[in-house]
């Protein structure tokens, strides 16, 4: 099996880059997760409702805190956490379906420019693919791969087992379950400019 987890030469690393722009996902390479923080910050004005989606890249970065905890944006994880999922599902749903600014993760980013996002649930999708009014990915280089056949092998061979170990742990879940993409997202272009940002770090995030 190839390994998914090291991260390509600058070279390829480039060539995404220029791919990610000409399908309309303006995509900026930053050396480290530091960088990637500032950058990210740098989108976002103060007071904004911000929605930052489940992520581990987001926990490493420090994304999810700084907008979450901080006080400096309208945090819409936190007003989710307000509500019943019993008696307002609904609420939620809307909520988490349409803020002004969505940041999250991809598993896998093809050299031609293709996002491709596995989810459990389908929750984060809405936002992304339309939802959101900006959105914003930070992606660890490590992701890149050739084409969509190997993005969809890094998600079947590597990222599902660190995923179901995360969610055993995160969760309290049994050692019989094991995280399965429901929902597999392929972003292969954005059509309203500037809606999309993804900052493409150089060094390993997430998985």
């Amino acid at each position: 099996m190839k390994d998914f987890g090291t991260l390509p030469s600058k070279e390829v690393i480039s060539r995404t880059q220029k791919a990610l722009m000409q399908n309309g996902i303006e995509a900026i390479v930053v050396p480290n997760r530091a960088e990637a923080l500032k950058k990210v910050l740098s989108f976002i004005p103060e007071k904004a409702e911000v929605f930052t989606l489940t992520s581990v890249t987001l926990d490493e970065v420090g994304i999810t805190k700084e907008v979450n905890d901080s006080g400096r944006y309208s945090s819409v994880r936190n007003a989710l956490y307000t509500l019943d999922p019993k008696t307002q599902a609904r609420e939620q749903r809307k909520l988490g379906t349409a803020p002004d600014y969505a940041i999250g993760s991809a598993h896998a980013v093809t050299e031609s420019g293709i996002v491709i996002v596995a989810s459990f649930t389908g929750s984060q999708i809405p936002a992304y693919v339309y939802g959101a009014g900006n959105l914003i990915w930070v992606i660890g280089a490590q992701k890149i791969v050739r084409n969509l056949e190997e993005g969809l092998n890094r998600i079947h061979q590597y990222v599902l087992p660190k995923e179901t170990a995360r969610a055993r742990k995160a969760y309290n879940l049994p050692d019989t379950f094991h995280s399965y993409p429901s929902k597999i997202l392929i972003f292969e272009k954005e059509i309203q400019p500037g809606r999309v940002k993804l900052v493409l770090v150089e060094e390993p995030l997430g998985f």
